[in-house]
């Protein structure tokens, strides 16, 4: 009942944030308030605050040990963790870090964004799930809830890369098609399947 209670959770939030992320979304707002230079500060709180029901529902719900890895390779995991957090922060400053949280929209008109394709994104085209990615799955103990809070957690940020991925080519055309082709998605080495 925990594992359903939880996906079904995170598919509302899921949804919930798609929706809120989406252009008709934005139009509405754009519509019924004019201004939209709250939007993406108010998007971001919005997004963290109502992840906070999941992450009450992992911890309180009824749960079972699913593994944990002995030591010393737990510590090696923490330690996969700790550096993914460091790349997390790293990729974060590599972007437009003001605009990304909303802040710069509160003082300056919003301006299309410049395609990032140096740093970490000369590596892979969405360092920050990637690290996100990697932070989850190097858990060293997983329990049932966490378990699934992660698989939904990774299929939901698989199906947003997807949209992302067709948001970017509609925005930056062939600039993005050619990064694109020249750059993993989320995980470094040759690029496969160009498309």
């Amino acid at each position: 009942m925990s594992i359903f209670i939880l996906l079904l959770a995170l598919a509302i939030w899921g949804v919930v944030h798609s929706f809120l992320a989406s252009h008709l979304a934005k139009d509405l707002f754009r519509l019924k308030l004019g201004s939209m230079d709250f939007y993406r500060l108010a998007y971001n709180i919005f997004a963290a605050i109502s992840f906070l029901p999941i992450l009450y529902l992992m911890a309180t719900l009824p749960n079972k040990l699913v593994y944990e890895v002995p030591s010393p390779w737990n510590l090696v995991m923490f330690g996969g963790q700790l550096l993914s957090i460091l790349l997390l922060g790293v990729a974060f400053l590599q972007t437009d870090s003001l605009s990304f949280v909303g802040l710069r929209q509160l003082f300056e008109q919003e301006k299309s964004g410049a395609l990032v394709v140096h740093g970490l994104y000369k590596i892979v085209r969405h360092p920050l799930y990637t690290f996100s990615l990697l932070f989850l799955w190097l858990t060293p103990s997983v329990s049932q809830n966490s378990l699934t809070v992660y698989i939904g957690s990774t299929l939901y940020i698989l199906i947003g890369v997807y949209f992302e991925e067709r948001k970017l080519l509609r925005e930056f055309g062939e600039a993005y098609a050619n990064y694109k082709n020249s750059t993993p998605m989320l995980i470094p080495g040759p690029v496969l399947g160009k498309k």
